[in-house]
């Protein structure tokens, strides 16, 4: 079970400029001292080179590739984590600077970059080896593309489709690791970019919505097996900034989103019949919400923004077709975190209603109703959530008043908050990676300006 956020454009960041300083969490009353920091720097390292925006990719033997992003510019260099060392080395250079691409682990371990752009959109595409520590060059796109989606199918073929050059593609291209080629996977019925693309439970992609200088309502599908794009029923109301879940019964669920203003339908496409077909309204338009899929198999959607920032939450049922009210989140947010705990609750911690928040909630499915739950200490939004093997929550770094460098510690069981140590560098667009023992790899990011630094979080300690 997964989260979803809705796509949101790049480039939106709060207002503002003073660090705050971890200090803060200790001087919280009730705040939990911790004995020593568990977030250690010397175990992360530095990476050689300062970024934010870039990839980082988990391969099967553990270690973290960090590829590309933007420094001063795009670009070129790549490094690997070894969090046995706890020590960063050299992965060797990209053959092109680049940002804004997509970054795909293959099942033989290999990582394939492709696309993004340099000051242009690129074609050129390039493989990672884990074993050699080199990139090569693989086949060439036929299309230089940024922005695109990229769907890894069931047969290890990765599907690349749409994005942008200057404006929307309606090209698709298919990369065949046996081969090291793209081979053209036929053509798009519509150019889109920021489009969502949703693999089926048949192993068909779904591709729907997006922009072309304006919202779309055009959705189409990929069969690996013909190779083909075929149309299938088109959205009922365009929309772009929505969210897109797969449902446990194989069909998709589409909710809010924009066409110009946030609008409140919501539809169901039933990959059987080919269409969308209307499930009832929100009760409340939005965009840039949640969509958590419960356990249960219902969808959340709570808060985003429609003109000013929601407080509001809905509960989809599919095997009624409907949407009810549940009772409002305790805070109206945006640009919060939503984590889908073990046991079915839902976190929705932290956000912005026109100043960051500290409040955190928790959506009870049983009850249909959101509770309080210990707040934290420092209000962030745009911060980064992940659950630990263990079922508590860490969060990261953000944005208050500008980027800073305390973290907290949610234990589920006890519904608070603890000073987990500070992190050694304030830091947001950054990039959290959970590894395979458990800890927490926070690398690079932003502090008025791009960051080496990495630091590693240790559960344990």
């Amino acid at each position: 079970m997964s989260v979803a956020k809705t796509t949101q454009r790049e480039g939106r960041r709060p207002r503002a400029a003073a660090l705050l300083l971890a200090l803060s969490l200790l001087l919280r009353p009730g705040a939990r001292l911790e004995a020593a920091p568990v977030w250690t720097v010397a175990g992360a390292g530095n990476m050689a080179t300062a970024r934010r925006s870039h990839t980082a990719t988990l391969l099967p033997n553990g270690k973290v590739l960090v590829a590309g992003g933007q420094g001063a510019g795009a670009l070129a260099t790549a490094e690997l984590y070894d969090p046995l060392a706890g020590t960063w080395s050299a992965a060797g250079n990209l053959g092109t600077a680049r940002r804004n691409h997509t970054a795909t682990l293959l099942p033989d371990g290999k990582v394939l970059v492709a696309g993004g752009d340099n000051g242009a959109a690129l074609a050129s595409a390039e493989l990672y080896d884990p074993a050699a520590k080199t990139w090569s060059y693989t086949g060439a796109l036929a299309a230089a593309r940024s922005n695109h989606t990229a769907t890894l199918l069931p047969d290890g073929k990765v599907l690349v489709a749409g994005g942008d050059y200057g404006g929307a593609l309606f090209s698709a291209e298919l990369y065949d690791p046996a081969t090291g080629l793209w081979t053209p996977a036929g053509i798009m019925l519509g150019a889109r970019r920021a489009h969502s693309a949703v693999l089926l439970q048949d192993g068909r992609v779904l591709v729907a919505g997006g922009d072309n200088a304006g919202a779309l309502a055009a959705a189409e599908l990929y069969d690996p097996a013909a190779g083909t794009w075929a149309p299938t029923g088109a959205l009922g109301w365009a929309r772009e900034l929505y969210t897109a879940t797969l449902l446990p019964d194989g069909r998709v669920l589409a909710a809010g989103g924009d066409n110009g203003g946030a609008i409140s339908a919501a539809e169901l496409y039933d990959p059987a019949a080919g269409t969308w077909a209307p499930t009832g309204a929100l009760g409340g338009a939005r965009r840039p919400h949640n969509a958590a899929l419960l356990p249960d198999g219902r969808v959340l959607a709570a808060g985003g923004d429609n003109g000013g920032t929601l407080s509001s939450s809905e509960l989809y049922d599919p095997v009624a077709g409907v949407w009810s009210a549940t009772p409002g989140l305790g805070a109206a947010r945006l640009d919060y975190a939503a984590v889908l705990l073990p046991g079915g609750k839902v976190l929705a911690v932290g956000g912005a209603d026109g100043a960051a928040l500290s409040s955190a909630e928790l959506f009870v499915p049983s009850a249909g109703a959101w509770a309080a739950t210990g707040g934290l200490a420092t209000a962030r939004q745009l911060h980064s959530a992940t659950l630990l093997p263990g079922g508590k929550v860490l969060v990261a770094g953000g944005w208050s008043a500008g980027p800073f460098a305390s973290s907290e510690l949610y234990d589920p069981a006890a519904g608070t908050w603890a000073g987990t140590g500070a992190l050694g560098t304030a830091r947001q667009a950054h990039s959290a990676t959970l590894l395979a023992d458990g800890k927490v790899l926070v690398a690079g990011g932003w502090n008025g300006s791009a960051l080496t630094s990495a630091e590693l979080y240790d559960p344990a300690a």
